[in-house]
């Protein structure tokens, strides 16, 4: 435990509760910036290119300085239709259609042209796939990531931005 401060014969203060107030101002805001870098690269702070004042919104700086935000391009994709891995029981099988959303026009085309290989990369990924991986939000969302991770590497120079489950039926 820390040593209380006494007064000596002068009715000065030993040395050391002066010491401990330094501390404190020193690490207070050394724990502050801390905190907030890790919230900062957590992703739970967003990061705004405008130095406003944030009066502007998360979209509102592009807007104002003449830039024009493109809508998604959305492609739909055949449907799937194939078994998962199951030992030792009945067959189980899954059914996706889904939907790629693509940053430009251009992209669709290098899509279309990269199909046969987006297919053959989905369809491998989800016959290895277990149904108890699929269950719940959680499994749905790791799916996603991982189809939309398997579409980038498919059609390279095309950008990928999400997979869009439009339905999924395992059975």
């Amino acid at each position: 435990m820390a040593q209380a401060a006494t007064p000596t014969a002068d009715g000065a203060k030993a040395p050391g509760n002066g010491s401990r107030k330094k501390l404190m101002l020193l690490a207070l805001p050394l724990l502050l910036a801390g905190a907030g870098a890790g919230l900062w690269f957590s992703g739970m702070l967003p990061y705004s290119p405008s130095s406003g004042n944030g009066a502007e919104g998360e979209h509102g700086g592009a807007a104002s300085a003449g830039q024009t935000t493109r809508a998604p391009v959305f492609l739909d994709m055949p449907e799937i239709l194939t078994n998962l891995n199951v030992t030792g029981r009945r067959a189980t099988f899954i059914r996706l259609r889904s939907k790629l959303e693509l940053s430009s026009e251009g992209d669709a085309a290098a899509v279309q042209a990269a199909m046969p290989r987006l297919l053959d990369l989905f369809q491998t990924y989800l016959r290895e796939m277990r149904p108890e991986e699929l269950r719940g939000s959680q499994g749905t969302y790791r799916l996603r990531e991982e189809l939309r991770v398997r579409a980038g590497i498919a059609a390279h120079p095309a950008k990928v931005l999400d997979v869009l489950f439009v339905e999924m039926i395992v059975q």
